[in-house]
């Protein structure tokens, strides 16, 4: 569709804090014009009066278990090893590829209610997890989340070929689940694929202190030094929580120029710890956000994480003036599109992908505008979100969802699926 929005303000992500007033245009699937209000004559679908509501790069969660919708609030308050080991793997060794498919599609429609334009997900049953990304008309990275109990290097590699040329709102990363979940045998032949394709790879790294000092015990060096050692990082890649770092996995995210994913909710319900974000802007470490799955979070809600990689980092340093607004709304943008490579969906510029979130300025929590920028990271919340876009198609608009399938058919199949399963 071509869609011409008039009269709203436009945080590009290029042009600082401060939004653009006048014009976004979109035609197909990208951005034509941002700018000032001028004369057209060309035809549109749609012209949408914003009503001086605020358009920005969609939020990019960009570590995710999309299926993982069916064990919210199954298995909550125990420690991170016990509710991985005792409750969450046997749970998902009873699910198929349909299970994945409606729970995919459940997670979908809260990322959309929250303005989240794509996912960095890993999980398992990726056709129908893609499948049901496509149908909704979402964007998804895949992660490989290869360990010794699941997947392989030859399905790694298979999925990323096929994944890669799949459909244009797919895309595939390697992957593996953890260090501590993946052998040294397993881990040379990931590097060895990393160096066969030039490729990034992406893991669960650094989450607790347990896993940590297990590393150490088992191979005399922290994860990420580890792991740098082996070659995982020879063409770059990043880490998912990033929460016990030293200042020698520090050393190796700033000389790989690898990606540090915060998960704030995640690592504050399961006590794993603050991750050391304003350490790492200090260094110039790059940064994205996401939400983990929904079992651990359980809420895929990112006015939440924003507020909270800001909200920790003041708590934890004992300073106020600790990690910036902005700076957030910059890992939720466009931090996590480059994390994810999505290098064209990081800024609201012509010739870049239309995904866009229109935030709801006519709203008690976004009054008064002495700044936009601190308003969202701040006080804004789901309630803002009135558009969310997806190359250049609106998935949902004012509480409506345009995915292609009733919400409640969704919901009747992943309540069958879960009491199935008990």
């Amino acid at each position: 569709m071509n869609i011409r929005f008039t009269n709203a303000r436009i945080l590009t992500m290029t042009d600082g804090p401060v939004p653009v007033e006048g014009e976004l245009w979109v035609r197909g699937d990208r951005v034509e014009y941002v700018g000032p209000a001028r004369e057209n004559d060309q035809e549109w679908d749609r012209q949408i009066d914003a009503q001086g509501n605020l358009i920005l790069p969609g939020f990019k969660n960009a570590h995710t278990h999309s299926p993982m919708t069916f064990l919210r609030s199954y298995a909550d308050d125990l420690p991170l090893h016990e509710w991985l080991q005792k409750q969450i793997f046997p749970m998902e060794a009873k699910l198929s590829g349909e299970d994945c498919y409606w729970q995919s599609r459940l997670a979908i429609l809260e990322y959309l209610t929250s303005g989240i334009t794509a996912n960095f997900d890993m999980y398992y049953h990726t056709d129908d997890v893609a499948r049901a990304s496509v149908e909704s008309g979402f964007r998804t990275v895949f992660c490989e989340g290869l360990n010794d109990f699941a997947s392989s290097l030859e399905t790694m590699e298979e999925n990323y070929l096929k994944f890669n040329q799949y459909h244009p709102l797919i895309s595939h990363k390697l992957g593996f689940h953890g260090e501590y979940t993946t052998s040294e045998k397993l881990l040379e032949g990931v590097a060895a694929l990393a160096e066969k394709y030039h490729a990034p790879v992406y893991s669960h790294l650094l989450e607790t202190e347990v896993e940590s000092t297990g590393c150490v015990e088992r191979h005399g060096l922290t994860p990420a030094v580890y792991l740098e050692k082996l070659g995982i990082y020879n063409y770059g890649g990043g880490g998912f929580h990033c929460v016990h770092m030293t200042e020698e996995d520090l050393d190796v995210f700033e000389r790989r120029g690898l990606w540090a994913v915060t998960n704030p909710g995640s690592n504050t319900k399961l006590a794993s710890g603050i991750a050391p974000i304003s350490r790492m802007l200090e260094r110039g470490i790059h940064l994205a956000i996401g939400t983990d799955g929904p079992a651990s979070n359980n809420c895929l809600d990112f006015f939440r994480e924003m507020f909270l990689v800001t909200g920790l980092q003041k708590l934890k340093n004992n300073d106020a003036a600790s990690t910036d607004a902005w700076e957030v709304l910059k890992m939720a943008c466009s931090g996590g599109a480059l994390a994810m490579g999505l290098t064209d969906c990081d800024a609201l510029t012509p010739g870049k992908q239309a995904d866009l979130v229109m935030i709801d300025l006519h709203q008690p929590n976004m009054q008064p505008l002495n700044n936009i920028t601190k308003n969202v990271v701040y006080s804004g919340s789901k309630q803002n979100v009135k558009m969310t876009m997806v190359a250049g198609k609106i998935l949902y608009e004012d509480g409506v969802f345009h995915v292609g399938e009733d919400p409640e058919e969704i919901y009747r199949q992943v309540n069958l699926s879960i009491q199935a399963k008990k």
